[in-house]
């Protein structure tokens, strides 16, 4: 799909109300954790925030994601936006996903204009509210991954993401022994599933249903 139209979409669909809990839904792992939703936050919960970035390549739209390398810590090896944690020298969560995406990925937060944000989205195994952000840049960047945050940068076209036929659902090895059955986006071979699978599921709600 071509970039301008895809921004043009984009815009056009957050002038409409965030479904929040119902788009998040969709891509929720199973059993649903109610935790996630409503006003069940803990007070000691840590902010962060997260790029939905699109940037052209021969026209057509992009949207980046980072596979972090293997830890032993709960989102070891897993496939997610740029992003992290809010520092209390960050302007406001805005400010933290650029700078986040900057320092992960390399790409220059100056020439990045934000279009809005999605709901916001509790993550209960590391205690995170995430606060998806969506933007664009109008020149394809020159990535650079932090090796020490990404073990690889994955450049997933927009005609691919909205794609029906990569959603898909199956079992899920968390952590080396714990099994859970989760709906997952396929991307690049990568089981693309948890939080940033919810909060895709919220963007595809909202690209759906928007009237243009």
């Amino acid at each position: 799909m071509e970039f301008e139209k895809v921004i043009e979409r984009v815009q056009k669909m957050l002038e409409s109300p965030l479904p929040g809990r119902v788009g998040q839904l969709s891509m929720s792992p199973r059993p649903v954790d109610e935790s996630r939703f409503g006003n069940m936050v803990p007070d000691d919960v840590r902010k962060g925030a997260v790029l939905i970035l699109f940037y052209p390549d021969k026209s057509n739209a992009f949207v980046p994601f980072i596979k972090r390398p293997s830890y032993d810590g709960p989102h070891g090896g897993q496939v997610a936006l740029p992003g992290g944690k809010w520092d209390d020298t960050d302007a406001d969560l805005s400010f933290t996903a650029l700078r986040e995406a900057e320092e992960e990925i390399g790409v220059d937060a100056a020439k990045v204009e934000l279009i809005g944000n999605l709901s916001d989205l509790f993550i209960p195994p590391s205690n995170f509210l995430v606060r998806p952000y969506l933007g664009f840049i109008n020149q394809k960047p020159k990535f650079v991954p932090d090796p020490y945050e990404v073990d690889r940068i994955i450049q997933c076209q927009v005609n691919q993401l909205i794609d029906k036929k990569i959603r898909k659902e199956g079992e899920i090895v968390v952590r080396g022994n714990y099994k859970l059955q989760a709906p997952y986006f396929d991307i690049d071979s990568e089981m693309v599933w948890g939080a940033t699978a919810m909060m895709l599921g919220e963007f595809m709600y909202l690209w759906e249903n928007v009237k243009v």
